[in-house]
């Protein structure tokens, strides 16, 4: 499925397709034609690795949330603290992180594309997982 809206989960500073960008966070951007549009000018491929950075699908409104909590998750599976192990041993286990798992590497998690376009409620579970207080 591809999504029509998008929005800056965070600023973005990069060498896009058509020149240099600085979208600030919170800024919509369309998808025509596979590429992630802003002023006309083409930004990056909606299949990116620029686009999972910076950007999250808003076609449901709900934009400005899941950049918030998969910034959060990632920000929280990132701290190595006391309680990394058991926090990555607990996404591992979970059938729900498992469907947002891609599947090239058997020994080390990268998020899927569908991850950052996720549904609020799916991104919402995996933040309790991972013990983050969900609003």
């Amino acid at each position: 499925m591809e999504h029509e809206r998008f929005i800056a989960r965070r600023r973005a500073r990069f060498d896009g397709i058509d020149g240099k960008v600085n979208i600030p966070y919170g800024t919509a951007l369309t998808c025509q034609d596979g590429f992630l549009m802003h002023k006309n000018q083409r930004v990056c491929a909606v299949g990116s690795q620029n686009a999972l950075d910076y950007f999250v699908q808003d076609d449901d409104g709900a934009g400005d949330l899941r950049g918030k909590l998969v910034d959060s998750i990632q920000r929280c599976l990132e701290r190595r603290d006391a309680a990394y192990q058991t926090r990555w041993d607990k996404v591992w286990s979970s059938a729900l992180c498992q469907r947002y798992r891609r599947p090239e590497s058997d020994d080390h998690w990268l998020w899927a594309r569908a991850f950052y376009d996720a549904p609020v409620i799916d991104l919402r579970a995996i933040a309790t997982l991972v013990q983050l207080p969900v609003k």
